[in-house]
């Protein structure tokens, strides 16, 4: 069958690109190999927030005491949380499945390959398209010294569907899917070691936040091991025996868990594609594309993990958006990569957009900082969570906003004030002008904007 456009894929890019085609007035058809909605709303951001929630409900209810309320006898159920869990992921794939249905997209189940002249075969079955999408998006990445079993070495999957709660549990990589696992696992009752391989956790973020995650996470009693590698692991009956090196020490030392989680990063989802029989150029996992998401070869686009940039959800979305309207359009508003907002769901959040401190001040900028302290927080008081704060990185030449790091409860919530203010190029003294409503969490944006020029209230 023809079509305008055919999308490769139904995650967050793939979907996005497929219902803003047809709201633009395309033939479209999406192909998807196991679940719409991809691995975000089934196995990614949705899920894993479903048990970050139960997580928090469950030390809400741990330390109700302090909070007025007599609650005993509370227990973690780790297959309630995973129905729970599972069932919110269904939920948001349903919802996929009424989008396209809405806006007349046709779902082809099966697995994709591009062919020359414009030609997508799913399953065998040859379809044709002026416009190809290829939005397959990425996996868990396997290690050589972690080879997945799916029971004593296990990746993101496993991680968000285990039946059995591990009494102990090894996490390697701290990036936003590491920590997060980290947190929940840590605190329902599991003893959780947190190896990195980079000098700080959360590696990506600014060095403060980074350190105050090390310091929250401690407190949970989690160990917190940076600077350090898992060499190898060897499998005894139930129990792994980790070799971790301290890069800094140079010693070696081992660590005996139930279960080891690899969370490693990602790879992106090219084989089997046929792109070299179709001549896209792609290079380390990476289609090469312009602006536009165009590949060397006309009518062929690639957005999402496949592509260059920061393998996030709401990247892909947007880079979906940009490809399909340049399609229709001609033209488009074009990804702005200096303003992506991150977020990491664990208690306390992390949030962050723009220049850590240190890449400020690497790229030349000659830096001012602010911050503010949630212990000075009413509500962060009220609430009984104080952990965290915001800092904000400005240019002292033009007050223009560089970059802003929060860590604290909601903060996930707090950061697109700062997107939309920097995305509007306002200046520090701009942004702190808006009234922000109090109590709320959102003041400690004003009050660490405000410090910047050493006029805090409350700070």
């Amino acid at each position: 069958m023809k079509y305008d456009m055919i999308v490769i894929g139904s995650g967050p890019g793939g979907y996005v690109a497929a219902v803003k085609g047809a709201q633009l007035g395309m033939k479209v058809a999406v192909v998807e190999r196991e679940n719409l909605g991809g691995i975000c709303l089934n196995w990614g951001c949705i899920p894993t927030k479903a048990l970050m929630k139960s997580a928090q409900a469950f030390n809400y209810a741990k330390h109700a005491a302090l909070y007025g309320v007599k609650a005993d006898g509370v227990e973690a159920d780790l297959n309630a949380m995973v129905d729970r869990s599972r069932g919110v992921a269904q939920t948001m794939n349903k919802g996929v499945e009424f989008l396209l249905k809405k806006h007349g997209v046709e779902v082809l189940m099966g697995t994709a390959k591009v062919l020359p002249g414009k030609q997508v075969s799913v399953d065998g079955t040859v379809h044709e398209a002026d416009h190809i999408v290829i939005a397959t998006g990425a996996r868990s990445r396997v290690m050589p010294a972690m080879p997945q079993d799916g029971r004593h070495i296990i990746g993101y999957r496993e991680a968000m569907t285990l039946r059995t709660q591990p009494q102990r549990l090894l996490v390697c990589g701290s990036g936003a899917i590491g920590s997060e696992f980290a947190y929940f696992y840590q605190s329902i009752g599991t003893q959780v070691t947190l190896v990195e391989f980079m000098p700080q956790i959360l590696p990506n973020e600014d060095e403060e936040v980074a350190a105050q995650m090390s310091r929250s996470f401690r407190k949970m009693g989690m160990k917190v091991m940076p600077s350090a590698s898992v060499e190898k692991v060897d499998i005894d009956g139930d129990v792994c025996h980790v070799t971790v090196k301290d890069l800094k020490k140079g010693t070696e030392s081992v660590i005996d868990v139930d279960v080891v989680l690899s969370a490693v990063g990602v790879v992106t989802n090219l084989e089997g594609l046929g792109l070299d029989e179709g001549g896209i150029k792609y290079e380390r996992g990476k289609i090469e594309v312009d602006d536009w998401y165009r590949t060397n070869v006309d009518g062929y686009y690639a957005i999402g993990d496949v592509v260059h940039g920061p393998a996030l959800a709401h990247v892909a979305s947007k880079e979906a958006v940009c490809c399909v309207e340049h399609i229709v359009k001609g033209d488009a508003v074009k990804v702005n990569y200096a303003n992506v907002p991150g977020c990491t769901y664990t208690s306390p959040e992390v949030a962050s957009v723009g220049l850590t401190e240190k890449k400020a001040v690497d790229a030349g900028y000659e830096v001012k900082t602010g911050k503010f302290f949630f212990k000075a927080s009413g509500k962060a008081t009220a609430a009984g969570n104080t952990d965290g704060f915001v800092k904000v990185v400005a240019d002292a030449k033009t007050d223009l906003i560089l970059g802003v790091h929060m860590c604290g409860d909601n903060v996930t919530e707090m950061i697109a004030e700062v997107v939309a203010a920097r995305e509007a190029g306002l200046t520090v003294r701009q942004l702190a002008q808006a009234i922000h409503p109090h109590p709320t969490m959102s003041e400690a944006v004003m009050e660490a904007l405000e410090a910047v020029h050493g006029e805090a209230i409350h700070g």
